[in-house]
């Protein structure tokens, strides 16, 4: 088992959302949305001190207080901002501008991706604006765009739409291509949309970018096992997968196998730690992982055209940190040195254990929520 405390942990995706409905574009997309992200993430966590109250947890949170939650009360070294493209709400639901605080506050913490929209008329202007104020080291794509109250899909294998963008990216030095996936969004005709399978066009057609599937294996796991064997520029975001791990670890383990059935273990070399924060709160399921094995039963039949081994503390430190190192290009020496003694270093040293979500500022008005919903509770 690992001590979190002891390993090097990078974050492979995190959030500041603005899911407040005064930010809502579409509402009858945008509230949809804010709900399902807040049933997945703000409300079921077994240990109910991780949880938030839906009022303090469906609004617009600052940057300063994503990056306290996962540099302060996690054991989590290194994070990278997600811009999101989700026009159903006005600034994307994580803006650009939020990013942009992310790394010019904290370089040394904090890596950005750009996001763009490739239906939009602006979507190659506006990755280069983002590039020259993020220096991204990757880009975020979703398969489904919001134009006012229309809503169209495209595909990653489209030579038209697509591919100009990945092209784009590669003039600019950016090495990675993330695309939610499995996890559908609002009310919406997503058809195929959701599926991975349009991967194979984007990974086959060019090989010096790396495609990440972000949420990869929660729906179409056998699918995406099949893409994780047979290209070695396709890699697996563990973010929402993370939480699933901790609140249900037998249907992860299930799910994983499936993952690795085709290519075996090989393939955890190309899974990457992420968890959304402050999607659900990172402590809970950085420590299910460190301490995660698969359970004996389902390894006696798993594995396709070999049997499939326990996942090994090497397999996870690997997940944590070196994967996605080895994906974008990052020192994790160099980053190492770079944040040594700084405030997140110093507040772990005087608060080891912070109680969740108390180095916010949102810690005052969720006391008082919990006090008056424990209030407001029917004694049996």
């Amino acid at each position: 088992m690992l001590n979190p405390e002891e390993e090097f942990i990078i974050d492979g995706v995190i959030h500041a959302y603005n899911l407040h409905p005064s930010n809502y574009a579409d509402p009858k997309s945008a509230k949809p949305v804010a709900d399902l992200t807040y049933t997945i993430g703000g409300a079921g966590s077994p240990e109910p001190q991780f949880n938030v109250p839906k009022d303090v947890y469906v609004d617009d949170w600052s940057v300063e207080d994503v990056a306290n939650v996962l540099l302060k009360e996690t054991a989590t070294d290194f994070g990278v901002a997600h811009t999101l493209p989700l026009y159903c709400f006005k600034d994307g639901m994580c803006s650009v501008e939020k990013s942009a605080e992310f790394v010019q506050r904290w370089p040394h913490r904090f890596s950005a991706y750009a996001a763009v929209d490739p239906l939009r008329e602006n979507a190659l202007a506006s990755l280069d604006a983002q590039v020259e104020l993020l220096k991204p080291i990757g880009l975020k794509v979703y398969p489904t765009s919001w134009n006012g109250s229309t809503i169209s899909q495209w595909t990653m294998s489209d030579p038209k739409i697509a591919f100009p963008i990945y092209e784009r990216a590669l003039k600019h030095g950016i090495k990675t291509i993330a695309v939610h996936k499995a996890v559908p969004l609002g009310p919406v005709v997503a058809e195929n949309a959701f599926n991975p399978g349009d991967l194979e066009g984007a990974a086959g057609n060019f090989p010096d970018l790396n495609f990440e599937i972000v949420h990869g294996g929660i729906a179409f796991s056998e699918e995406t096992g099949w893409l994780l064997a047979r290209f070695e520029n396709i890699y697996l975001n563990l973010e929402v997968s993370n939480i699933i791990l901790e609140r249900r670890p037998r249907t992860f383990s299930k799910m994983l196998i499936d993952l690795l059935k085709v290519g075996g273990m090989d393939m955890l070399d190309r899974f990457v730690w992420a968890s959304g924060c402050y999607l659900a709160h990172p402590r809970p399921t950085i420590d299910a992982f460190c301490r995660y094995e698969i359970p004996q039963d389902l390894l006696e039949d798993a594995g396709l055209f070999g049997p499939l081994s326990q996942i090994t503390d090497q397999h996870k430190r690997n997940i944590l940190a070196n994967n996605y190192a080895r994906m974008n290009g990052l020192d994790i020496n160099a980053l190492k040195a770079g944040f040594a003694g700084d405030e997140f270093s110093k507040a772990r040293l005087e608060n080891p254990e912070p109680k969740p979500w108390s180095t916010t500022s949102r810690w005052p008005e969720i006391q008082k929520l919990r006090i008056s919903e424990a209030q407001s509770e029917p004694v049996v």
